[in-house]
């Protein structure tokens, strides 16, 4: 055999051989956004599921106050119906979705800001330990949206450098989108006493 051939024979074996791992490496970084995406909804449904204990407390002492506990109640309704394929993570469905989640937040501030009116409601135990339990899950969505962030940007960046942008071509590992601030987030709240 002419060493050409063997020489030709060896690109070609090597060139599979980084091919396979390439792509098995696009596979490894796509299973983890869409981990890292499971991760973030469950933080979500986790606030979803508390959600009934903190309108119930508050309803035995603000009754009147229904408009707030039903805007409540639907808001987390509306999103719990949203559900997002990871595999399908399109910019305009996590922006979907993000307003939907920020439609619950806005209203459980609102709901919390009730309290305040309550003495009695806010020496409860049991308000007091959903309170906290839901500052918890805040603060567990935020950091599952971060780390969701990190690794699509890793995924982002794989699929773009080449040679492997080659096969992300070839293969359909698209771009995923990215959890952003929601509009209007750079301004200050106002503050009115």
């Amino acid at each position: 055999m002419k060493k050409s051939s063997i020489i030709l024979i060896v690109i070609a074996v090597l060139a599979v051989i980084w091919g396979v791992s390439a792509y098995n490496g696009l596979v490894t970084i796509d299973e983890n956004v869409n981990t890292e995406w499971a991760n973030v909804e469950t933080q979500y449904q986790r606030r979803a599921d508390l959600i009934p204990n903190l309108v119930n407390t508050v309803k035995g002492y603000a009754a009147h106050e229904s408009e707030t506990l039903e805007s409540v109640i639907a808001a987390r309704s509306k999103a719990t119906q949203i559900t997002i394929d990871p595999a399908n993570l399109t910019p305009e469905k996590l922006a979907e979705y993000q307003e939907a989640q920020g439609a619950v937040t806005s209203a459980l501030g609102k709901l919390l800001a009730i309290s305040e009116s309550y003495p009695d409601l806010k020496a409860n135990q049991n308000f007091l330990e959903l309170q906290a339990q839901l500052e918890g899950t805040e603060n567990r969505i935020n950091e599952a949206r971060r780390k969701f962030n990190n690794v699509a940007k890793e995924y982002n960046t794989a699929i773009r450098r080449f040679p492997k942008s080659l096969l992300a071509g070839m293969f359909g590992f698209d771009k995923r989108a990215y959890f952003e601030a929601a509009e209007g987030a750079q301004n200050a709240p106002m503050v009115e006493f």
